[in-house]
C-alpha cells in the first residue's frame, strides 16, 4: 500500500535536489560561484536534503514490510538501487576521474536498507539507537581515512569524491526513520493532509518515481548546461 504522504515527502526532497544540483552544475560550467565546501547555508541544505531522503528510506522500509517481508520484491528493488549505484560510480569516473562517487547515496541506501532490516522489529529503541549512532558518527579515527576504510564514516577528513554518505552518523537517521515510520502508523490523525488531494500533486508524483528521476535528473541538467555552453562559445 502506498501512503501519498510518504510521496509527497520525497516530493519536497526530490525538488530541494534539483535546486542544489542545478547550482552546482551553474559553478561546475563557472557560470556562478557558491563555496559549496564551506558556505553554512549549502553544507545545511546538502544536510537536510540527506537526512529527508534517509529518514524516508527508514519509514517506507518499515511501513514496506509492516505485515512481513516481500523476499521477492525487497530484492528486486534493492537490484535496481546496486545497478544504479553501479552506474553513478562508471559515469562519475568518466567526468570527474579521481573523485568519482564510489560509496554515495545510492550505495548508502542500497547498503543501510539490507542493514535496517535486522532492526525494523524495534520500537522506541530504535529512536535512542538512531541518535547514539550520529553521535558515534562525530568520532574520528586517523586510520579510518583510507579509501577502503572511510565509508564507515570515522575518517577525519571528507575524501575526494563528488558525493558522499558515509554509513555513520546516516545509519542513524534510518533507524530514527524506523521509528517514525512505526510512530506514524500508530497515530494516523497527526497526519491531517488529506490524502486525496496531495496524491494528485506534481509533487507527490515526482516522490513515486524517485530513483528514476534522480538517475535521470543530473543528465539531463548537464546536457542542458553543455548546450547552452556549446551556444555561447
Amino acid at each position: 500500500m502506498r501512503y501519498p504522504w510518504i510521496d509527497f515527502a520525497r516530493g519536497i526532497a526530490i525538488l530541494l535536489m534539483f535546486v542544489y544540483h542545478f547550482c552546482y552544475d551553474l559553478v561546475l560550467f563557472r557560470w556562478l560561484y557558491f563555496d559549496f565546501q564551506n558556505s553554512p547555508f549549502w553544507l545545511s541544505l546538502r544536510t537536510l536534503i540527506v537526512s529527508l531522503f534517509l529518514l524516508l528510506v527508514g519509514i517506507s522500509l518499515f511501513v514496506a514490510t509492516e505485515n512481513g517481508l516481500n523476499v521477492r520484491r525487497f530484492s528486486r528493488r534493492l537490484g535496481w538501487l546496486v545497478v544504479c549505484a553501479a552506474l553513478v560510480s562508471v559515469a562519475s569516473y568518466g567526468l570527474f576521474g579521481s573523485r568519482f562517487i564510489y560509496f554515495g547515496i545510492l550505495h548508502f541506501i542500497a547498503l543501510a536498507s539490507v542493514l535496517a532490516l535486522w532492526l525494523r522489529h524495534f520500537y522506541r529503541l530504535n529512536l535512542f539507537l538512531g541518535a547514539a549512532l550520529i553521535v558515534l558518527g562525530q568520532v574520528k579515527w586517523a586510520t579510518f581515512d583510507s579509501a577502503w576504510l572511510n565509508w564507515l564514516g570515522f575518517a577525519p577528513r571528507k575524501p575526494a569524491t563528488e558525493d558522499y554518505v558515509p554509513l555513520l552518523p546516516w545509519l542513524g537517521a534510518v533507524c530514527i526513520g524506523l521509528f517514525l515510520g512505526r510512530f506514524l502508523l500508530k497515530h494516523p490523525q497527526i497526519l491531517c493532509w488529506q490524502q486525496a488531494k496531495i496524491a494528485q500533486t506534481l509533487v507527490t508524483r515526482l516522490g513515486q518515481h524517485s530513483l528514476l528521476i534522480y538517475m535521470l535528473h543530473q543528465p539531463l541538467l548537464l546536457g542542458l548546461c553543455y548546450a547552452v555552453y556549446g551556444f555561447l562559445a
